[in-house]
């Protein structure tokens, strides 16, 4: 699981919480060195490998944010990237962690999701916009926004350990949303909260785009 600076927590703590649960299986948390990395609102993350001595993986899991814009052209986390799916080995990306995926050149003919405010964003990467929470296509696993990573983590925890076990994982996090309003999407959310909520992003949407933009060139993706 990758974490830095300024992504959304619950990007990486929700499927965690998930993934933490799996039968057998050993969590790695990893950064882009070993130092403690502060989420979009403050919270304190702490890595414990790095991508140099990262071990082999089954599934790598790039969380979203505001952060992610930064590390568009980061040259070694792209490889890494690229290099779990050249392996054909899962990859799961939450919110606009696809765009980290984009810009690594796997969503090319893929069909894929992420967070609403960056969902036109994904034919710059080459990738086949889906508006669904989860996305499964072969080896990429995709979720919408933020609280769309537990749904994704349940999903592939279908995948690596059978319906049976993710859905005991379901139920030991009591994980039954219920929310006391129907305000989680654009479809369903008051005009004027979509609105207010969406001028929040305009400026980070605008600068995405003028990246997604580099990245379709670079790729030679036509848009």
């Amino acid at each position: 699981m990758l974490i830095y600076a300024r992504m959304d927590q619950i990007d990486f703590t929700g499927p965690f919480e998930v993934f933490s649960r799996l039968p057998g299986a050993a969590v790695h948390v990893i950064g882009l060195d070993r130092q403690p990395v502060r989420d979009a609102f403050g919270l304190i993350l702490t890595p414990e490998r790095t991508l140099e001595d990262a071990p082999p993986l089954d599934l790598l899991h790039v969380p979203g944010g505001p952060g992610q814009q930064e590390l568009m052209d980061h040259g070694p986390l792209l490889a890494f990237i690229r290099q779990q799916m050249d392996s054909g080995r899962y990859v799961f990306s939450v919110c606009t962690g696809a765009l980290l995926c984009g810009a690594a050149g796997i969503l090319k003919g893929r069909r894929a999701t992420t967070h609403w405010a960056a969902f036109d964003l994904l034919p710059y990467f080459g990738a086949i916009p889906v508006d669904a929470r989860v996305v499964v296509d072969g080896s990429l696993i995709t979720a919408a926004g933020v609280t769309a990573g537990i749904d994704g983590a349940l999903t592939v925890a279908t995948l690596l350990r059978g319906e049976n076990v993710a859905r005991e994982i379901q139920l030991a996090m009591e994980y039954a949303p219920d929310p006391p309003f129907h305000a989680g999407s654009p479809r369903t959310a008051p005009p004027e909260v979509y609105q207010a909520v969406a001028s929040k992003f305009r400026e980070l949407t605008a600068a995405r785009r003028a990246t997604a933009l580099q990245v379709a060139v670079r790729l030679g993706v036509e848009v």
